[in-house]
């Protein structure tokens, strides 16, 4: 997810006017309704503004295609070394089709059953949801595009990006919270670790190396000005060393470039990065030694300096600011350390502003092209443009960071992705650097989703 709410997001603002009778989807009205773990009542909390007697979800008389083939509901392969031109052979062709469900639509193939079965697993539960939501019309066609007449297993199960660990939610639910020392440092306790990580809820655990246990690490927030204290623990069996990138640091030994300007942080020991947080901005924190592997195991994290005097673009933000982290070596096309159907989509309400912080972690450089909605370039590598421009495609090359606003003036669910295909999909549909932009009607759907998500 990642994204937290935006300071200029009050919670009256997502509240109903009529305090006398509030919404099953208002805080006081869904603390009512959504006594749930987890997504499992999603359904059921969301449906409830619609009908609180009856949240049920139906699609009328089921279509006659019988339950669907294994291989609609089982995990596709999307290993981004698939290259989506590679065609079948005949034969192999031949078999897949063979073992299609019955009466697809004419000239489906096992690509589209497939590709189906990951959009699937990123809506999950949330599809009933959708009701509630956009109303009948846009809902039924949806069911149409789902295929929602299978009554497919995804339909009781969480999204994929709600069944992994998601910086959007730790960033949500457990910030890393600094202590202030006697000298007014803002001081930052962390850790190098070796962990598992899982790039989706359907894959093998890969052996990654980050922040706190966690790829990305967690987001670092201090105020422009702030004396900063980041104290890093490193448990690994290799030595290390951590920069903090695009700050102007005025003591150059705390630059974090082992034998330019220190000695590598061994196993087992501890190193302070003291500087002041002189520029605001979207910045970065990452290991610079054996970086092509530490990098791309996940030793990176977003480290953001709010400014005391905010532009007119940062002060128009009023929904969600979204940590957008891009990594190209383990696991594939990452953001923010996972894969669709992993990703966790940008929410924003109709009206609202959002504010996207697209960085590159990785070695490649990534053209994000978002579908419906162009984007509004408001600063680069932190420095804020004197003349923000507006584009629909925007490339972020290594070590870059780019700030974005995007205003919510159409409801939908718009494709956001990478625009190097083979980046984004394969013979097996949609993988890698793929997310979504959902715009709904009302702040308090957001509120009940994000309430829903990190219960």
């Amino acid at each position: 997810m990642e994204p937290t709410q935006s300071s200029q997001t009050h919670e009256s603002s997502v509240e109903p006017s009529d305090e006398s009778a509030p919404s099953p989807l208002s805080r006081r009205g869904f603390l009512r309704t959504a006594g749930v773990v987890g997504l499992t009542g999603v359904a059921a909390g969301l449906a409830a503004c619609q009908n609180a007697t009856n949240p049920q979800w139906s699609f009328g008389p089921a279509a006659s295609m019988g339950a669907p083939a294994a291989a609609a509901s089982a995990a596709p392969s999307i290993a981004p070394s698939v290259a989506p031109s590679a065609a079948a052979s005949p034969a192999a062709s031949a078999a897949a089709s063979a073992s299609l469900p019955p009466n697809l639509p004419a000239g489906w193939t096992a690509h589209d059953v497939a590709a189906r079965a990951v959009v699937r697993r990123y809506v999950g539960n949330l599809a009933p949801a959708l009701k509630t939501v956009y109303g009948d019309t846009v809902f039924n066609q949806m069911v149409k595009i789902l295929g929602a007449a299978d009554n497919y297993p995804e339909l009781t199960k969480k999204p994929a990006f709600a069944q992994v660990p998601n910086l959007f939610v730790t960033d949500l639910t457990t910030p890393l919270k600094p202590t202030t020392d006697p000298d007014g440092s803002v001081h930052f306790e962390m850790t190098v670790d070796d962990f598992d990580w899982q790039i989706d809820e359907m894959k093998a655990p890969v052996k990654a190396t980050g922040y706190n246990r966690q790829w990305p690490g967690p987001t670092l927030r201090v105020k422009e000005g702030d004396k900063v204290r980041a104290v890093f623990t490193n448990n690994r069996q290799e030595t290390t060393g951590v920069h903090f990138h695009g700050v102007d640091f005025d003591n150059f030994f705390m630059d974090g470039v082992p034998f330019v300007t220190q000695v590598p942080i061994a196993p087992g020991e501890k190193f302070s990065y003291e500087f002041t947080a002189s520029r605001p901005g979207s910045l970065m924190y990452h290991s610079h030694h054996n970086a092509t592997d530490q990098v791309g195991r996940g030793q990176l994290g977003a480290f953001i300096v709010e400014p005391k005097n905010p532009t007119a673009d940062e002060k128009a933000v009023n929904g969600v600011d979204y940590t957008w982290i891009s990594n190209d070596s383990l696991g594939g096309f990452t953001i923010n350390g996972h894969g669709f159907p992993a990703t966790v989509p940008v929410l924003a309400a109709l009206g609202q502003t959002v504010r996207i912080r697209f960085m590159n972690e990785g070695t490649m450089p990534h053209p994000w092209h978002s579908h419906g909605y162009g984007m509004k370039v408001i600063a680069r590598d932190g420095f804020n443009l004197p003349q923000p421009y507006l584009c629909d495609t925007l490339t972020v090359n290594p070590g870059e960071r780019y700030d974005v606003t995007i205003k919510a003036e159409r409801l939908g669910i718009w494709a956001f992705h990478c625009h190097i295909l083979p980046h984004v999909e394969g013979t097996d549909g949609m993988f890698g650097m793929v997310n979504t932009m959902i715009v709904v009607p009302k702040p308090e759907h957001i509120t009940a989703i994000l309430k829903l998500l990190t219960a």
